[in-house]
């Protein structure tokens, strides 16, 4: 089962406040934007770009994600490769709350997130 409803909010009001934040200005936004999406326990950062080929078309590129393991309540923290495969971000494979992911991704120390 995905997340009940109290937690699914928790979620709501973190990314939302991150996307706040992390958001380009306006004028910028039809070229470079941010997004997320919840799909079963895992919560996903993407870009959304035109395609350099057509650019009426737009396209979702997810580059961080942290998936919930109920057992240890805690969120497990990945960054997309190069390769396009998913791998565990090393400096902080865990956080107790999503905030704690959001918070490591708007650092992005190690440049794994936003280059």
């Amino acid at each position: 089962m995905p997340f009940d409803h109290l937690k699914m909010l928790d979620i709501i009001e973190t990314m939302e406040g991150f996307l706040g934040r992390k958001r380009p200005p306006e004028e910028i936004c039809p070229k470079l934007d941010f997004g997320y999406k919840i799909e079963g326990h895992s919560v996903f950062i993407f870009e959304i770009r035109p395609a350099w080929d057509n650019p009426e078309i737009y396209l979702e590129y997810s580059f961080a994600k942290a998936t919930y393991v109920i057992a240890k309540d805690h969120w497990k923290i990945y960054w997309m490769r190069a390769s396009g495969k998913w791998d565990l971000y090393k400096p902080k494979q865990v956080v107790k709350t999503l905030k704690k992911f959001t918070g490591l991704v708007e650092e992005d120390t190690y440049g794994c997130f936003f280059g």
